[in-house]
C-alpha cells in the first residue's frame, strides 16, 4: 500500500457509497469528519513507512460494540443518546494496527433477531432485493461490506447472527471459538454464548481480522490463554478433508427446495474434488433450538437487569416511585421482542421452574457438545446449509415467530458448543439469491476451518 496509496481517498469513497445507499439504513452514525482527518495521519504513517498491517481498511462495528466517546445504543430505545467511556478491546487492536472507524452498524435491537426488523432504527434492507431481509441480528454489518460501504465490518455471533446474516447477503461471515477474541466492550445478550465476528469479502480477510484480534485479555477472564498464531492462508491446496453432513438437516421439513439444491451441488463438488464426503445421523437436531432459547433467554433476563432507568440510558418522566420507575423506564425502552425474551428469562430462571428448564437445559447443551465433538474427532468438518431458506421478504416472519426461531435451526449447534464456525457465500443459479454453507469445525482450529472453506468456495 506504500507509494501511490491515498487512504484519504478511500475514506471519501466509501462515505459517498454510505450517502448514495442510505435507503438501505445501514449505518446508524457514520464518522465522516473524524475518518477522514484519522485517513490523513495514517497517509502520514504510510509514506514514513510505519503504518500497522490494517493501513487503509476501512471498518463499521455493529451497534452492540463500545468505541470511546461514541454511541453504542445495541438498537434499542433505552439506551439512545448514551456514549461509550471506553474502547471494546477487539476494536482498539484494529485500531492500533492503523484501521479507520467509519462509522456504526445497524442490528436487531440487543441482537435479539434473525432479520435485523426489531432495530429501534428500523430495518436494513438487503441490498440485493430491498424487499427482503439481510438476516440478523448483525443485517447492519452484512449490508455494510454486501453494498460496499466498508472494506470489512464487525458484527457478533450469539446463536448466528453473523453467520445467517452473512448468507442472505452473500458475503463471508465467521464466527471463531468462543474465548478467542475477547468480548470486553461486547454489551452481553448471553455471555456464555457471544462471539465477536466479521465479515469479509473473502477468506483471507477474516484470517487477518482474526490473527489481529484473537489473544487473552487481562479485562476478560473469559478469554483463552490459549497460544496466538499466524493464521495467514495457504496460496495452494494440496490437502482434502473428511465432511460429514447431518441426515436429519438435510430432510428437515423448514429446508427450502432452492437450499436443498444448492447444498446438494456443493456436497458433489466436494466428493468430486476428492474429499471424503458422508452422511451421519444426530438425533439431537431437535433439541438444539429449544436448548439455545432457554438458556440465552435466562442470561438475558441476568445481563439486560442492569437496564432500570436509573444509573444510565431511558428514563421514564412518568413515574411517582421507585417501583414505578423501573417498570416504566423499561416498558418506554425494551422493544417488544427483547421484552419477550426477558419475561421467558425471568420465567425458566424461577424457584418453581429452574430444574424443570433451565438445569435441563444445561444437561442438554453438554450432551450436544460432547455428541458433536465425537462427531469431529472422525470427520475435519461438520457442514449444513447456514440458514433453512433464502432471504424472505420484510414482514414475511413477524406473525409466526416460530418460523423466525427456526431460522437457526443450523446455526446454534456451534454457538451451543463454543465450535468456531464459517458461512461461505454461494447463491441459487435460478432466483439469483444467496445461499449460505455453513462448515463448522474443532475447537480452536480456525485456520484449518478458513483454508478449507477458502478451497471449498472455489471448486
Amino acid at each position: 500500500m506504500k507509494g501511490n496509496a491515498n487512504c484519504e481517498n478511500v475514506v471519501k469513497h466509501y462515505l459517498s457509497s454510505i450517502n448514495e445507499q442510505k435507503h438501505l439504513n445501514a449505518f446508524i452514525e457514520v464518522f465522516e469528519e473524524e475518518a477522514i482527518e484519522r485517513a490523513k495521519e495514517i497517509d502520514l504513517k504510510i509514506n514514513e513507512g510505519k503504518a500497522g498491517k490494517l493501513a487503509g481498511v476501512v471498518v463499521g462495528i455493529k451497534d452492540v460494540l463500545c468505541y470511546k466517546d461514541h454511541s453504542i445504543t445495541c438498537g434499542s430505545g433505552i439506551l439512545k443518546g448514551f456514549k461509550s467511556l471506553y474502547t471494546a478491546t477487539a476494536v482498539q487492536k484494529l485500531i492500533d494496527e492503523d484501521a479507520i472507524i467509519i462509522g456504526i452498524l445497524n442490528c436487531d435491537e440487543f441482537a435479539m433477531g434473525s432479520s435485523n426488523e426489531t432495530s429501534v432504527y428500523g430495518p436494513t434492507l438487503n441490498a440485493i432485493d430491498n424487499k427482503r431481509v439481510p438476516g440478523g441480528s448483525s443485517g447492519g454489518s452484512a449490508v455494510a461490506v454486501q453494498a460496499g460501504l466498508c472494506t470489512v465490518s464487525l458484527g457478533t455471533d450469539t446463536g448466528g447472527s453473523v453467520r445467517q446474516p452473512a448468507g442472505f447477503c452473500k458475503v463471508w461471515g465467521f464466527k471463531p471459538t468462543y474465548s478467542r477474541i475477547s468480548r470486553y466492550g461486547l454489551a452481553s445478550y448471553a455471555s456464555s454464548f457471544d462471539c465477536i465476528g466479521t465479515f469479509t469479502n473473502c477468506a483471507e480477510d477474516a484470517a487477518l481480522l482474526l490473527e489481529i484480534m484473537a489473544g487473552e485479555d487481562d479485562k476478560d477472564s473469559t478469554s483463552s490463554s490459549s497460544k496466538k498464531e499466524s493464521y495467514e492462508l495457504e496460496e495452494e491446496q494440496s490437502k482434502t478433508y473428511k465432511v460429514a453432513y447431518l441426515a436429519e438437516a438435510l430432510n428437515h421439513e423448514g429446508l427450502s427446495p432452492q437450499v436443498r439444491n444448492v447444498f446438494q451441488d456443493t456436497l458433489s463438488k466436494l466428493e468430486e474434488a476428492g474429499n471424503q464426503v458422508e452422511e451421519i445421523e444426530f438425533d439431537l437436531l431437535p433439541y438444539l433450538l429449544p436448548t439455545y432459547y432457554i438458556l440465552t433467554t435466562a442470561e438475558a433476563s441476568s445481563n439486560l437487569s442492569r437496564y432500570d432507568g436509573v444509573r444510565f440510558g431511558h428514563r421514564s418522566d412518568h413515574a411517582e416511585n421507585p417501583e414505578i420507575l423501573y417498570k416504566k423506564s423499561r416498558t418506554e425502552g425494551f422493544g417488544p421482542e427483547v421484552q419477550k425474551r426477558i419475561m421467558l428469562g425471568t420465567f425458566v430462571l424461577s424457584a418453581d421452574y429452574f430444574d424443570a428448564y433451565y438445569v435441563k437445559a444445561l444437561k442438554a447443551r453438554k450432551l450436544i457438545r460432547n455428541k458433536t465433538l465425537e462427531i469431529l474427532k472422525k470427520y475435519d468438518f461438520i457442514i449444513t446449509p447456514t440458514a433453512p431458506t433464502e432471504p424472505f421478504k420484510l414482514g414475511e416472519k413477524n406473525k409466526d415467530q416460530m418460523a423466525m426461531y427456526l431460522g437457526d435451526i443450523f446455526t446454534v449447534q456451534a454457538s451451543l458448543c463454543g465450535l468456531p464456525s464459517l458461512n461461505i457465500p454461494f447463491s441459487n443459479k435460478d432466483s439469483g439469491l444467496p445461499v449460505g454453507v455453513q462448515i463448522t469445525g474443532k475447537p480452536f482450529n480456525e485456520k484449518e476451518l478458513l483454508q478449507a472453506g477458502n478451497f471449498f468456495s472455489k471448486l
